[in-house]
């Protein structure tokens, strides 16, 4: 039987999951009003034109699909459970009709996550509550504190701080007499998301990234997390996929958090769906979050290194402005600007204020080449919704040309014997950057430093190391990049022991290895590796060795007319 998918709302979400599709031939059904972005992607007759919400519209869908999933979570649940429960229906859902709505209520959903030992910032219900009552956690928690709304709340729309007892009354009123909840202030650092996939054959997770909200909507993402160490990463992918192990059903969903300044994190919200801080997968990601989604649902092969990161990224939202052509405004900008920007419109017509009317991403080797790409593209963006513009960089130290070259040693005395190489790189306007970190006195700091080194935008290490000279060695364990090892003279053995030692690497951990001392071949031999890819180093290359080649050509010359003994006097 040929799968159809049936898609719960029309929207970019939709539009994007069925772009996907359409490589894999998928089939799709759309339930939406009108000429929604999604329906725009897949003309056929068979979409279902009326509400998310009308049981009598989902049930229409329902007897078209085979698998029905939600691209907004503000669906009519109890229809999906009476489909699930009618043999009459073939379509399954995913994800699980009760995830959805235990999450498409954000009390239920912290309460949830909370029974399930997920952590999460401190909450209570507000249902039956006075202001007075709201006064008193005021001066339980402290000022500031967020009253949520329990449903129908998503961008910071049914949010409001209460920053004393003086705002308690306006936030009542404002939120409209909803059910509400408060949740006490997390004090954060940064905010991370990590988009989880429960598939068949378990839970993966990609990488953690950095958001940056704007009027409590979605700005910018940042992938990988910026100033984020690699324990933490970790930690965001352990958290994310322990909550969304709790829920039943496949897809995939996004993990919003809190990094708190003692680097620990709390979960903030959950989408049973693909979501914004995701877009970026599309051009930064082997496999983009809305094929992940397909391949869970559908029960197509996934794994983890699917998922992995190609290269950094940062997503941009384009936001409504002040005109109904603001959107377009930006779009021209960065079509203008560079051709590295990979620019999505939603087909949502005239501007409104604020509304998601396309994204863009920029992908570079290095995050400090991806944030001067995007840069003049928020200042357009900025400019049309009438912001300020903003350096959108927290390291100032990245407007310095990205390091391609590692030199790395054990001990400071070894930075003497390294000279000759670092004058090559400068020589030849490689940046490059210098540290010390020992494979025996700082060995967690080495296997960081090591491991985090592509990310940064390193493309080859150079390690320096006497005596038992393990330093190359434990770098290539931890890194796939090329590692060229220096054996450096100690004070026995003349540096043989050093030499022997690199050279007697396990197969399957290679690292290459120069004369005794020798940091200038070395800095050659990583300037060539970089050649590979890179004009501008293989034209210094070639141009050395042609300068090589004429002096020893100009000697001869100057042997064969002085002759030897004449040579070797002004040798001497």
């Amino acid at each position: 039987m040929d799968q159809v998918v049936g898609f719960l709302g029309g929207g970019q979400l939709g539009r994007m999951t069925i772009e996907a599709a359409n490589d894999l031939n998928i089939k799709c059904v759309v339930l939406d009003q009108g000429h929604s972005p999604a329906k725009q992607v897949l003309a056929h007759a068979e979409h279902v034109d009326g509400s998310f919400k009308d049981p009598a519209s989902v049930k229409k869908l329902a007897e078209k699909c085979t698998t029905i999933t939600v691209e907004i979570e503000h669906v009519d649940t109890y229809v999906m459970e009476e489909i699930e429960k009618d043999p009459n229906f073939r379509a399954k859902i995913e994800p699980h009709w009760q995830t959805i709505r235990t999450i498409q209520n954000k009390y239920n959903q912290k309460l949830h996550l909370h029974q399930h030992g997920v952590r999460t910032a401190e909450f209570e219900d507000l249902e039956g509550k006075s202001e007075e009552d709201i006064k008193t956690l005021g001066q339980k928690w402290g000022y500031p504190l967020m009253l949520k709304s329990k449903t129908e709340a998503y961008d910071g729309r049914g949010n409001f701080p209460v920053k004393s007892d003086a705002d308690i009354l306006e936030a009542m009123q404002a939120l409209g007499g909803r059910p509400l909840y408060a949740e006490r202030w997390a004090n954060f650092k940064a905010e991370v998301a990590v988009m989880v996939v429960k598939a068949k054959n378990g839970e993966f997770a990609y990488p953690p990234v950095e958001t940056v909200h704007e009027d409590s909507i979605l700005k910018l993402v940042f992938a990988p997390a910026r100033n984020v160490s690699k324990g933490v990463l970790q930690q965001a992918q352990k958290l994310a996929t322990k909550a969304i192990g709790t829920f039943k059903g496949k897809g995939v969903y996004g993990v919003e958090m809190f990094l708190l300044e003692d680097d620990s994190l709390l979960v903030n919200e959950i989408a049973p769906r693909p979501h914004n801080s995701g877009h970026y997968t599309i051009e930064g990601c082997y496999m983009s979050q809305f094929q992940a989604h397909l391949h869970a649902i559908l029960d197509l092969p996934i794994a983890q290194e699917d998922l992995e990161l190609r290269e950094p990224s940062i997503m941009l939202n384009i936001l409504g402005g002040e005109t109904t052509d603001s959107h377009e405004k930006v779009k021209m900008k960065a079509l203008h600007i560079t051709r590295k920007a990979h620019i999505h419109m939603y087909g949502k017509g005239p501007a409104r204020k604020g509304r998601k009317m396309g994204h863009i991403t920029v992908t570079a080797k290095t995050m400090a080449q991806a944030e001067a790409l995007v840069q003049p593209i928020v200042d357009i963006a900025d400019e049309v919704r009438g912001k300020p513009q903003k350096w959108i960089q927290l390291q100032p130290s990245s407007q310095s040309p990205t390091p391609l070259v590692a030199v790395i040693m054990g001990s400071d005395s070894d930075l003497p014997k390294l000279e000759a190489g670092i004058r090559i790189l400068d020589k030849f306007s490689i940046p490059y950057e210098a540290r010390i970190t020992s494979a025996h006195r700082t060995p967690v700091w080495m296997a960081e430093y090591a491991e985090s080194a592509r990310l940064r935008g390193i493309k080859v290490i150079i390690s320096a190391a006497g005596g038992a000279a393990h330093l190359p060695g434990m770098a290539a364990s931890h890194t796939c990049l090329p590692v060229i090892g220096v054996p450096i003279k100690a004070s026995n053995f003349d540096g043989l022991d050093s030499m022997f030692s690199i050279v007697q690497m396990p197969r399957g951990v290679p690292v290459a290895t120069v004369g005794v001392n020798n940091s200038t071949n070395a800095a050659l031999l990583a300037i060539r590796i970089l050649g590979v890819g890179d004009p501008e180093a293989w034209d210094k290359t070639v141009a050395f060795a042609e300068q090589n080649k004429n002096d020893v050509l100009a000697k001869d010359v100057r042997l064969l007319e002085e002759g030897a003994l004449a040579y070797l006097q002004k040798m001497s």
